[in-house]
């Protein structure tokens, strides 16, 4: 995996852990969606950048 992805993808997990921790506390469904679909986004970026370097 290229660092510039590695980076991509760690930034987008962290953001995405960041925002369903803090829609927890502020009871926020739309804010918790958000952080999964920022984790999902995460983990293909990294499957994908895996699969094209095969």
């Amino acid at each position: 995996m290229r660092p510039s992805s590695l980076v991509l993808v760690g930034l987008l997990v962290l953001l995405g852990a960041a925002a369903v921790v803090l829609g927890e506390g502020d009871d926020s469904p739309g804010l918790q969606g958000v952080g999964v679909l920022l984790v999902l986004g995460g983990v293909v970026v990294a499957v994908r950048s895996r699969r094209s370097r095969r």
